[in-house]
């Protein structure tokens, strides 16, 4: 099995397995203490969570601190419901591209501003917003084309308003470095961690509203027993992908050249420039891609996001970059990185196009 999608999920790190398996029980039968908890076993357990959260705050801008949560679709929900109505407005602007976890949250808030995209995948920060947005919501990198946004210009674009800027860095943390905002969310499987937490970093000097009632950890914003073994691989995989960011960067040019080379004649969704290159999004016109999938059951790939596909309809990402309904349903979706070797590469695509040519495109 040849695993190419990585924007889905990626393989834990080996070093998030060992930080891990230290509190689940460890080798002396004392890592499974609560870390809510005063005696030793606890105290214990609270510095590894301490330890872990200082981690994840080196690869964040300064001035700001960061509180766990499951993942980044909760750290999204506590920014959005944490600051709802800030500055007395009622209005939220955000990326024709963003993930359903935040185009989601913000149609359940109320008013909507939708900020459109370029064939490229660009937010172009010259766009009007209603005089009573609140927040503006940019994604950094996005997770089905790999289009990287200025982020850092629609921050003092947010600024300008009066708005805060929330940022879902999920497909850019540990990758590249993450610019400035308000708020930013991320999950750790992304980059190597466990499934089941991620983060939210938060300005300081921003205060969020109470969103999960019970137990008044993580600073009363969200009751509930940390996990010390998630935290722990958590700022594991942090640390790791700190250490490595340039070596996996050059190992990933290398694979997107391979790549791109292999589907000469397949058109790139999405632009070739400011874009994450572990991310190859492309399309053959006639391409039966269900079909596809089968036929190259050997190799793990996307027809979408992952909380997409299955359902049938185009993808809305694609759709807002100018695709018709027939060019997005004949596009796949390659994502690789870290632990993805050239053999990868060439035997995965090699079974995808062979399998594309039986359909005779």
């Amino acid at each position: 099995m040849i695993y190419l999608d990585y924007q889905a999920t990626t393989p834990l790190a080996p070093e998030a397995r060992e930080a891990m398996l230290r509190w689940l029980d460890g080798p002396d039968g004392t890592g499974f203490g609560n870390p809510h908890s005063p005696h030793k076993m606890g105290r214990l357990a609270a510095a590894a969570i301490e330890l872990a959260r200082d981690r994840v705050a080196s690869l964040f801008p300064e001035g700001g601190r960061v509180i766990f949560t499951s993942g980044a679709t909760e750290a999204i929900n506590l920014a959005m419901r944490g600051t709802q109505g800030a500055n007395g407005k009622n209005s939220i602007s955000f990326s024709a591209i963003e993930h359903s976890a935040v185009g989601d949250t913000a149609l359940s808030l109320g008013k909507t501003h939708e900020l459109t995209v370029d064939p490229d995948g660009q937010c172009n920060i010259a766009q009007d917003m209603p005089d009573e947005t609140w927040l503006v919501a940019v994604m950094q990198v996005n997770n089905e084309i790999g289009a990287i946004q200025p982020t850092g210009e629609w921050y003092r674009r947010a600024k300008e308003a009066n708005a805060l800027f929330l940022c879902d860095a999920v497909q850019a943390y540990g990758k590249i470095s993450v610019t400035g905002a308000d708020m930013i969310a991320i999950s750790a499987h992304k980059f190597h961690g466990p499934k089941g937490i991620g983060a939210l970093w938060v300005r300081d000097g921003l205060d969020l509203g109470e969103v999960q009632t019970g137990g008044g950890q993580e600073g009363g914003l969200r009751g509930g027993t940390l996990s010390p073994a998630l935290c722990a691989g958590l700022g594991a995989a942090a640390k790791e992908a700190k250490d490595r960011m340039d070596q996996d960067g050059e190992h990933i040019q290398l694979l997107w050249d391979k790549a791109r080379d292999m589907f000469g004649g397949w058109e790139l969704n999405g632009g070739a420039d400011r874009r994450w290159q572990g991310n190859l999004n492309v399309r053959k016109a006639g391409l039966d891609v269900a079909r596809l999938m089968s036929d190259a059951r050997s190799v793990c790939f996307s027809a979408g996001s992952a909380c997409a596909s299955g359902s049938g309809r185009p993808s809305r990402v694609l759709k807002a970059i100018g695709l018709s309904n027939e060019q997005a349903k004949s596009s796949i979706r390659l994502g690789f990185g870290r632990y993805t070797t050239m053999e990868d590469i060439e035997t995965g695509i090699g079974a995808i196009l062979d399998a594309a040519k039986e359909q005779g495109v």
